[in-house]
């Protein structure tokens, strides 16, 4: 049987580049050649599309060749550069190994519409939705899902810093990995907070900041009933999670210890895995995300934000959660590989 022909695309344009070459990394460990055959597409900084023979740390420097993803349905595949001509790569499935702007907020995901190829994970719709927190916490209010309180503040909006009751977290509206992300505890520091959200978008998140610990739960698959993975605590010592910022992160974090399974009453770990599963389906996310929550200490939760393709490095959360219920990242990526193409009839 011939294997199936996967285009692997990591990097990007914005602040999670390096996280996303982390994270292809770990799946090109993982993904089973002798089904794939892989095709790694290795993003820069500045957009350029590379060809690459993988993920390593000299992909942006090693043998690589100029390609594209064919926008033209008909082909349905990458064109590579070579000697002044264009060779054409047919592809089965696209598989996007990136994360936050042009990679995680719809903007990837609109050219692989284009281009009629399966591709792995959330679809444009639910990707828009799941970038834009301010976006997240309506829907899942409609759902019955409870929110922090929260306001938004345009580009170059005003800000009135004697309004707002603190502490308050300031974040941008679309970004990833708590870039931007400060917490405010008096009004003379809000300007400045305010600024640094800017820096990744000019649309900022003001909001309460919610009296309680972080849990989190990993989702796989589609249709009515997901699979979920075991539920996970963040142990903070001091400050706010931020792993992806530490300067070494594979050997730990400064301030935050992440205990998988989570040690909370069993009560608890089902109400996160039922919240989690209720957030996937409500805003129309497929093939994986992380739901990310507050436990209060009366036993309610509260949305902090999903992931709709999150980071799969070797200290992510995760695949750490996917484990300890017993799928390694080998039958993950088989698992959203095999659904993906379900869902268009392969």
């Amino acid at each position: 049987m011939a294997r199936l022909k996967i285009a692997v695309l990591f990097g990007g344009r914005g602040e999670e580049h390096p996280i996303s070459v982390k994270s292809a990394r770990e799946v090109a460990k993982h993904l089973d050649t002798g089904k794939y055959e892989p095709f790694y597409v290795g993003i820069t900084r500045d957009g350029a599309w590379r060809l690459c023979d993988g993920p390593d740390d000299d992909w942006e420097n090693g043998h690589r060749r100029p390609v594209v993803l064919s926008p033209d349905s008909t082909t349905r595949g990458l064109l590579v550069l070579e000697r002044g001509r264009y060779a054409t790569i047919a592809l089965d499935l696209v598989l996007p190994v990136l994360h936050g702007r042009f990679g995680e907020d719809g903007a990837t995901q609109g050219l692989l519409e284009l281009s009629g190829i399966p591709y792995a994970g959330c679809d444009v719709p639910s990707s828009a939705l799941c970038i834009d927190k301010s976006l997240t916490y309506l829907v899942a209010r409609g759902a019955g899902i409870a929110t922090p309180d929260f306001r938004t503040v345009a580009a170059d909006e005003p800000v009135d810093a004697d309004g707002l009751t603190y502490p308050v977290f300031v974040k941008p509206a679309r970004s990833g990995s708590s870039f931007g992300v400060s917490k405010v505890s008096r009004a003379e520091e809000l300007p400045a907070a305010v600024e640094t959200a800017r820096r990744y978008d000019s649309k900022v998140l003001i909001e309460q900041a919610v009296v309680g610990g972080e849990v989190g739960c990993a989702v796989l698959g589609d249709g009515a009933d997901p699979v979920v993975g075991e539920v996970d605590r963040i142990a903070l010592s001091h400050g706010f999670f931020k792993i992806h910022q530490e300067d070494a992160p594979e050997s730990g974090s400064e301030n935050s210890t992440v205990i998988v399974p989570a040690d909370i009453p069993e009560r608890s770990r089902e109400l996160v895995r039922e919240t989690a599963k209720t957030l996937y389906r409500a805003l129309g996310c497929r093939g994986l995300s992380r739901v990310d929550l507050f436990l209060t200490e009366d036993g309610r939760v509260v949305l902090n934000e999903v992931n709709t393709l999150p980071g799969l490095t070797s200290y992510s959360r995760y695949p750490r959660m996917m484990a300890a219920a017993g799928l390694s990242l080998a039958d993950v990526l088989d698992r959203v590989i095999s659904s993906t193409l379900a869902g268009q009839g392969r």
